[in-house]
């Protein structure tokens, strides 16, 4: 028996390694596969006599088997397997490449479905590698709206629309919590309606009324997750940490730079926030390359003169590595004993004797529990290990979309004082149109930091022709010889590919076999251990590769100064926004930097847009254009950054019903307030 909960390796017809595969995906259950929902959909609800199929077409017909049969190509000694589908009106061969298994599963005289693409001419017409279904009263993979979803390597459509449509038999389990009065006041659809319907929609109107509810769904829950944290910052009562004046002074004096007007204000709002008995719930929003860093090791420094911890969690361990050297430096002029600790990492730093200390996991959790430890950065790992805090009183967040209400809470749980509250700081470097600011963030108190530090240049950005890339080679090589470093970023080519393994790969081996044999270039995808990860970051950090090819969902946001060349190939499938957080990792050094950007898209919309990011650095201004120029689409493409990367539906330019759903949360906690205890808050985020 099928429940929500079942483990996807219980399913039918699933094996331990393609339950691996899913997990990939984040679908560890039931549940999960219910709301893996599919980014698009190929029509092939249209049916079409074969007679009357054209080159190009990309439509569904109805036939019958005929010659069905395997054959060994000589040239490349690969399995191909042929068949002619007949109706009344005349008939097509069908090619599949490498998939000998057809030969048995279909047979000559079965009536089948096969939709796909028309390939040939008009003397020679033939579907390449089509979708095949044999005639039953319901289809699943052909004659209908077809859902494509995001797969990764080894797991293919037909095994996730086949596992889907099991789901869908207990669909009904999920409760729809919201009331029928409610539902009819902001026309909404049942939630098990749109469920379904996601899924295998009869037509496209079904598609919108479906992504409404469920859009609606993931808005109502983040309005609901920053309105219990307002509700418990304003139950709880925090230990007032007093402003060290002389100590932070030569903080400041020793940074080596002068802090923008910018970083004081951010930095003076915090430090009054924490010397109030009331807990701080405030966001410092920061630009690319703004110093975010700086102003959080100044509220760090205030907690420990206080004699109190401090936790900064960051999301990824790339992340957390890179707080733990930096803070070191920042942290210097005070005395501070700094851990690190993540799923695979346990070390500790004291400012005082610069020493560096690798530990067990056991002995650093002895450590903070005693208070030896004042600054503990780290990751979801903290959350989930059993260590405890003696004196925690301060908890930073670095981009705070990945830590929920439950995250946050455990935070509060290990603080060792069940009747204090620490201060909260988040941090987000996601540039937010203004027009969204106060109705996302309204419920805390933002700190903006909009300025570059002094002496920071501006990166140069160019759009690169495709005439161009031989000179624009020419460049990167020239830069390299000068001693500097260079990121290549590869974008998601196709979705069957989520971890970016193809493009990524292709692009390393064509810039180290053909474009810079003498250069050493090094790869970073979705699909290495966290070892070979930190294993490259660390040659590139030490300067010991050249340059470094990586895909857009491998967090780049480490800080290698010496990088001076930001590559970014097929740009147009990024959102403005995302590509100035690309840019923005070129921007960390006085010298001059560049943003090369490739674009396989000479229509005039897509150059346009690129010529917006080219002429303007300004990450706020780019959020704006961003959400008029792309309008009901995706805001940062494939791969969404920012305060809604948990979510599978939603997107910046879904403005209005940001708005409209945060006024149908307070009317649901006026009038139905029974609804909120239901409310499932899912956050999509797994551990490291």
């Amino acid at each position: 028996m099928i429940l929500l909960d079942t483990p996807v390796e219980n399913l039918s017809r699933i094996g331990k390694t393609v339950a691996s595969r899913l997990k990939r995906l984040g679908v560890f259950n039931t549940f999960d596969l219910i709301h893996y929902f599919p980014f698009r959909y190929d029509d092939f609800s249209n049916l079409k006599n074969i007679a009357d199929l054209k080159p190009g077409d990309i439509t569904t017909v109805r036939g019958k088997i005929e010659l069905l049969t395997n054959k060994r190509s000589p040239r490349k000694k690969m399995v191909i397997t042929e068949c002619f589908l007949t109706d009344e009106t005349g008939s097509i061969k069908a090619i599949w490449f490498r998939q000998p298994y057809i030969a048995k599963t279909l047979k000559n005289g079965d009536e089948v479905y096969f939709s796909g693409k028309v390939m040939g001419d008009l003397f020679s017409l033939t579907f390449q590698n089509p979708s095949y279904e044999k005639v039953a009263t319901e289809t699943t993979h052909t004659a209908r709206l077809v859902p494509i979803y995001p797969l990764t390597s080894g797991l293919t459509q037909k095994q996730l629309r086949f596992l889907t449509k099991q789901s869908m038999a207990i669909i009904d389990k999920i409760e729809d919590i919201l009331p029928a009065s409610f539902k009819t006041k902001y026309q909404l659809s049942d939630l098990t309606t749109a469920l379904k319907t996601i899924h295998f929609p009869e037509n496209k109107a079904e598609i919108e009324t479906a992504t409404r509810r469920l859009k609606f769904n993931e808005l109502l829950g983040f309005h609901l997750q920053n309105y219990l944290l307002k509700k418990d910052a304003e139950s709880s009562v925090a230990k007032a940490l007093k402003f060290k004046e002389e100590e932070t002074k030569k903080i400041v004096s020793n940074l080596g730079f002068i802090l923008t007007g910018a970083q004081k204000k951010s930095a003076w709002q915090i430090l009054q926030d924490m010397e109030k008995t009331k807990p701080m719930n405030r966001l410092l929003e920061g630009d690319v390359g703004s110093g975010k860093t700086v102003v959080a090791a100044l509220a760090i420094a205030s907690a420990t003169l206080n004699k109190k911890q401090t936790a900064l969690l960051a999301p990824t361990e790339i992340l957390a590595s890179q707080h733990f050297k930096t803070l070191q430096e920042l942290l210097k002029p005070i005395n501070c004993t700094i851990g690190l600790f993540t799923k695979n990492k346990h070390f500790t730093y004291n400012t005082a004797d610069k020493k560096t200390s690798k530990l067990t996991k056991a002995k650093l959790a002895k450590l903070i529990d005693a208070a030896e430890i004042n600054l503990v950065v780290g990751t979801h790992a903290m959350l989930e290990e059993k260590i405890d805090f003696k004196n925690l009183e301060l908890v930073i967040i670095d981009e705070q979309h990945r830590f929920g209400v439950e995250q946050r809470k455990a935070l509060r749980e290990k603080s060792g004082d069940s009747k204090t509250t620490p201060h909260l700081l988040s941090m987000t470097a996601t540039p937010i149109p203004r027009t969204l600011a106060l109705t996302i963030y309204g419920d805390l108190n933002l700190s903006i930091i909009d300025e570059l530090p002094p002496g920071r240049k501006k990166p140069i950005t160019k759009l690169i022709e495709p005439l161009q890339r031989d000179k624009a080679y020419e460049f990167i090589l020239e830069k390299i010889n000068e001693g500097r470093q260079a990121f290549v970023i590869c974008p998601l080519i196709e979705e069957s590919d989520k971890l970016g393994v193809k493009s990524a790969t292709e692009e390393y081996n064509k810039l180290s076999e053909k474009i810079f044999p003498q250069l050493k270039i090094g790869l970073l995808h979705g699909r290495l251990k966290p070892k070979e990860k930190e294993e490259v970051m660390n040659k590139f950090t030490e300067g010991e590769i050249n340059i470094l090819v990586a895909t857009s969902l491998i967090e780049v946001g480490v800080n290698v100064p010496n990088a001076s060349v930001m590559v970014i190939e097929s740009a147009e499938r990024f959102g403005l926004s995302q590509l100035h957080q690309f840019r923005g990792r070129v921007n960390r050094a006085g010298f001059q930097a560049y943003c090369l950007l490739f674009s396989d898209s000479n229509t005039k919309k897509s150059v346009d847009r690129l010529k917006t990011l080219v002429n303007c650095f300004d990450g706020f201004k780019l959020a704006e254009e961003d959400l008029k120029l792309r309008g009901s689409g995706s805001f940062t493409g494939t791969a969404q950054s920012g305060f809604l990367a948990q979510f599978r539906m939603a997107t910046f330019a879904d403005a209005k019903l940001i708005a409209e759903t945060k006024e149908a949360l307070e009317e649901l906690i006026k009038d139905n307030p029974e609804v909120i205890d239901k409310f499932n808050i899912k956050t999509n985020i797994h551990p490291e």
